[in-house]
């Protein structure tokens, strides 16, 4: 008998390769003890989790391991369904501009370029994200729509950060980190220089767009403030190797 439509979306749901998906991992700095130690982190496809902590408690340490920016040593440890321990530093890297998405703290955006030359940046590098984007027409007419939805005005885009305010500067970012149609956006304390009204509407937007594709997001943030607009909170306490804190999350 045929499922209808509700079951055979929820039977896809369930289907879905994991954004992540870490058992038994360890991570520490060479010549420090450990600082985290994940038993188990699942993050499903489209889930958005957000998780607290305050500043030097692991939380950019686990977007680095997310990202592949580090490495930790465990039995599982899957980001989109590959395997990161077996990836060169090379691979890893080519891994991490094709599939994730990532929004900076700092936002990263290089000051010679103008908005829209940060936003295509990425395609210096990676010949497949030019290709999935249908070239740099394509990438072009992309970073255009992701402007016109983000609320960067024509006149901005051809401005250099500097002349852009902190919001404009913010937006560029997320249209960089969305550009390439990301399975997982990861995201590191991005609001921490805005105001409570300018928070609330990023955060608002970076959602809608996150819906739009799909996409998973792992937000790390002081700010409890934010959890509300998640699926899911966590407490990093949970993941550092010397918290006493039950640490089962699944």
């Amino acid at each position: 008998m045929a499922l209808d439509e509700a079951t055979r979306l929820r039977a896809m749901d369930t289907e879905a390769v994991p954004a992540l998906e870490i058992e038994e991992a360890r991570f520490g700095w060479p010549g420090e003890a450990p600082l985290l130690h994940i038993r188990r982190l699942r993050v499903a496809a489209g889930e958005r989790v957000f998780v607290r902590g305050g500043s030097g408690s692991g939380k950019s340490t686990l977007l680095g391991l997310a990202a592949g920016i580090h490495v930790a040593d465990a039995a599982v440890f899957n980001v989109l369904g590959q395997a990161m321990g077996p990836l060169s530093a090379s691979a890893r890297d080519r891994f991490r501009g094709e599939q994730l998405g990532i929004v900076f703290q700092q936002f990263n955006l290089v000051p010679c370029l103008d908005a829209l030359g940060n936003v295509l940046l990425p395609l210096t590098f990676n010949p497949l994200l030019r290709a999935r984007l249908g070239g740099v027409r394509g990438a072009r007419e992309r970073a255009s729509a992701l402007f016109d939805q983000l609320g960067v005005e024509v006149a901005a885009r051809r401005r250099l950060p500097a002349a852009l305010s902190v919001g404009q500067q913010q937006r560029v970012a997320v249209a960089r980190a969305l550009l390439g149609k990301p399975s997982l956006i990861l995201c590191d304390e991005p609001t921490s220089a805005l105001d409570a009204d300018n928070r609330d509407a990023f955060i608002r937007m970076l959602m809608t767009e996150a819906q739009s594709l799909a996409a998973a997001v792992l937000f790390v943030s002081h700010d409890i403030g934010l959890a509300a607009h998640f699926d899911r909170e966590l407490d990093i306490r949970a993941f550092r190797a010397d918290a006493a804190a039950v640490r089962t999350v699944r």
